[in-house]
Formats: structure tokens, sequence, C-alpha cells
């Protein structure tokens, strides 16, 4: 039987298009202090945000957030080592965000061109490349892409072009390269591919958890510190009560903990973060797609949440390198 753990809420977005749509808490170079976006400020928005959260884990007395607006809607956004911009997957374009001034610098442009209505979802750091995906934004077509942006020759490299919502990713060393997990969420499938990042290219797909007759579905993932475990935010559409994400053996697909967000059913992404002396796990919420009368039921939708975990250490969290 998995172990539980009910967590508390830990920030509530006074601005109701920051509780839409929050993903990917990352951990600045500055204690205490996280980033996460919102991808849209509401169901007709076009555009996002990037935010950074201060907190201590025994006081929530300190917890402040300021956010910062961008030119479109963000699947995602990691600090660099400059300790001033972040790299953001944003709509079509990667680029380098500063929030303190606002400038916005395009690097990489056309992702996803053959396709209409797709934009950038999910992704990660490994070494000096991005890996990441896009989503279909009616959900419904196999039709977006799963990309490496290699670094060493600033290549942009489509791995595939079957998915409809990439969401969770992680990279694993093996014996003889990198394993590349992957989920696009509507298969509610968790699969690996060898990952050959100098022939920019995936090996035979795999299938590491099947979720398919869950309610849920799984969103974004990270390793847990030692590798060989999966922890899963998971999206329940039409649940009213208690929210999910679970840790996942990837030795043999168990399950080993569940961490439970009271009245918020639609968990987006975890992270492991260092604060005060303790690793907390960070669990961001989403409202979107929720009609008045569930959210008068999910009291707590579109909230961040933290909880205690067993860990020691945390899953290694790069900086882009400007």
């Amino acid at each position: 039987m998995p172990h539980y753990r009910t967590v508390r809420m830990l920030f509530r977005p006074a601005v109701e298009g920051l509780r839409f749509l929050p993903e990917g808490p990352y951990p600045t170079q500055h204690n205490g202090e996280v980033s996460w976006v919102a991808i849209q400020h509401g169901p007709k928005s076009v555009f996002g945000s990037i935010n950074l959260l201060t907190f201590t884990e025994e006081s929530l007395r300190g917890v402040q957030n300021r956010s910062f607006d961008l030119p479109g809607r963000p699947g995602f956004a990691f600090p660099c080592d400059d300790d001033l911009s972040f790299v953001v997957g944003l709509e079509r374009s990667l680029g380098l965000f500063t929030p303190q001034t606002g400038s916005w610098e395009v690097f990489c442009d056309g992702i996803d061109s053959d396709v209409e209505n797709t934009i950038i979802n999910d992704g990660m750091i490994w070494e000096d490349n991005l890996i990441f995906g896009t989503k279909d934004l009616e959900f419904n077509n196999r039709k977006a892409g799963l990309y490496l942006y290699r670094g060493c020759d600033r290549s942009l490299i489509r791995l595939r072009n079957d998915q409809i919502c990439s969401n969770g990713k992680a990279i694993r060393k093996l014996r003889d390269g990198v394993e590349l997990i992957d989920i696009d969420s509507p298969t509610r499938q968790v699969c690996a591919y060898d990952l050959d990042i100098s022939a920019g290219r995936l090996g035979p797909r795999r299938i590491l958890l099947d979720l398919t007759d869950d309610p849920a579905v799984p969103d974004g993932a990270i390793l847990t510190p030692d590798g060989r475990g999966l922890i899963v935010s998971m999206f329940h559409p039409t649940d009213i009560g208690t929210g999910e994400t679970r840790w996942y053996s990837l030795d043999d697909g168990q399950l080993v903990e569940i961490w439970q967000t009271p009245g918020s059913p639609q968990n987006t992404c975890p992270n492991l973060v260092s604060c005060d002396g303790k690793i907390v796990l960070l669990i961001t919420t989403a409202a979107e797609n929720m009609t008045p009368e569930r959210l008068a039921a999910c009291a707590n939708a579109g909230c961040i949440f933290v909880g205690e975990t067993g860990f020691e250490r945390v899953t290694p969290m790069p900086l882009w390198r400007c």
C-alpha cells in the first residue's frame, strides 16, 4: 500500500488569472525562491507570466509573489546562470526574458511551423540542451512536436511530430547513453526512449507506466533524487475532491507515495525544493476549464501547495547557460 501525505496550501494567487493554469515550479539561485509560469491568464487569454515566489516552509507569513507579464503564453521558464534572465518557451519560440527590464530576445523561432494551432508546452534542461514539446490547443490531433534544441550547434531537431499534449519529462543516465522519459498526457502512459543527442534521434518507444484506466491524466513529472522513481502530478478533469501527486517506482511500476491536495483535483507540476534544512515538495494546481459550480466546490483550485518528504537531497535542477 502506498504511503499518503496531505499537503498544505502555500500560496493562493490573489489574481484570478494566475490561478487558471500555473505550472513549472523551479528553484532559482536564491534560497527559498522558486519561479513558476502562469501559462495563460484565463480561458481566452493569449498571454501569461513568469512568477517569482519566495517562502519559508515553517512560516507562511513570509510568502511573497512577484509576477512579470510575458508577450505570449509560456510553456516553461528556467533561470539562467547570469542570475538575471530566464530561458522561456513561448508560443512557438525560444528566447531569453529579463524580468527587471521586460526584455524579450528570441534565439530560436518557427517551432511547429508546418502545423497550425499548437504552442510550446513542458520542457527540461539537460546539459547545454533543451528538450521540450508542444500541445495541440484543441487536445484532439496528433500533430504536436517533441523537440531537442541542441546547444553545441544551436540546432532545432524535431524528435516526434505525433503528440497531442507533451508534458512531463526527465532524463536518466544509462550504461551506454541516456534515456528520455516523456508523457504525452492524453495517452495516459509514461514512456521512455533511448536518446542520441549527437545524432538527434530517439530509439523505440517503450511503456514505463500504463495509466490508461485511471480517471486522472498524468501531467508534469520529476525523477526522485536517486533516479529510480518518478513523481507525477495527476490532473483530474472532472473530480471535485482531493488531487494527487504520485511517486511511482520505475523498477517495478509500484505506487510508493501519494501527496494529496485538498480542494484542488487538477495537479499540474511537482518539484523538490530545499528550504529551511528540509526537502519539500511543491505542487502547482490549476483551475483550467472548471465550471462555476465546480470552482465553488474546489476551493483551492489554482493554488500552490507544499508537502513534507522523506528525501535527504533534491533532484538536480540545472540553470540555463546564457
